[in-house]
């Protein structure tokens, strides 16, 4: 999808992806599924975070529900990830998706699951 990995650090990640027609839907704008993709990537990249060098965590959604709020027409679709608490086994975050990062077009809440190294 061409979606690149801006920033990422304990608890953030933030993942950029440019708009181009192969995104749209029938009415012309970014399809909702390219946005629940987004949401799902980042809102599970920020609670792997490992310092270079570290083994790298992994995990698999176990919910994620999304809510669009707004859409719009740009040039870069913005994926914001936040982690609002980790357990043992399971993590808990949220992410916004924005267009030009100045019009919000959808939320979500995920629950992931730390899967055991192999």
């Amino acid at each position: 999808m061409g979606i690149e990995l801006k920033h990422w650090s304990d608890g953030y990640a933030e993942m950029h992806l440019p708009v181009s027609e192969k995104l749209g839907n029938r009415t012309g704008r970014v399809h909702g599924g390219v946005i629940c993709s987004l949401l799902d990537s980042v809102a599970g990249y920020c609670g792997l975070y490992a310092p270079e060098g570290a083994p790298a965590p992994r995990s698999l959604t176990l919910s994620l529900t999304t809510n669009f709020l707004d859409s719009s027409d740009g040039g870069t679709l913005i994926a914001k990830g936040y982690t609002v608490r980790k357990g043992r086994t399971v993590y808990f975050s949220r992410a916004e998706v924005w267009m030009d990062d100045t019009v919000l077009l959808a939320t979500a809440v995920g629950t992931f699951k730390y899967l055991r190294p192999k």
